[in-house]
């Protein structure tokens, strides 16, 4: 595990919830071109080759399409919303339930890279 591949799946997952789940879209570019079933770990696996500018560029216009397409969901039907793209069992998840969803991803991955950042200086946090 690598900050870049943090960075990196983060982009991969902004993408996945906001602009795939939620308007039932095909997946953006380069998600889409992945062979998942060789590589489920593409993007942690592949950031290495990646530029720490780049990596943040990915991550950062991942972000700036969640934000918006959250709001024009938020003006068009609110937190309660279910996305368009389906669960195997014909459900889909709301708005909020992806909004909370993203939080838990964020709270998790935040805690990997203090783990990392441990690792370096030694240093343990609060």
């Amino acid at each position: 595990m690598t900050l870049g591949g943090l960075l990196k799946h983060m982009a991969f997952v902004e993408n996945e919830w906001f602009a795939r789940w939620l308007p039932d879209n095909e997946r953006l570019e380069p998600w889409l071109s992945i062979d998942w079933s060789a590589q489920p770990d593409w993007e942690w696996e592949t950031a290495a080759s990646n530029t720490p500018a780049g990596l943040m560029g990915q991550w950062l216009e991942a972000v700036d399409l969640s934000r918006s397409i959250t709001k024009v969901a938020l003006a068009n039907g609110g937190l309660d919303q279910l996305a368009k793209r389906k669960w195997p069992n014909g459900e889909s998840p709301s708005l909020r339930w992806i909004l909370v969803h993203m939080i838990e991803e964020y709270a998790r991955h935040n805690g990997h890279a203090d783990l990392l950042r441990e690792f370096v200086d030694g240093e343990t946090g609060e």
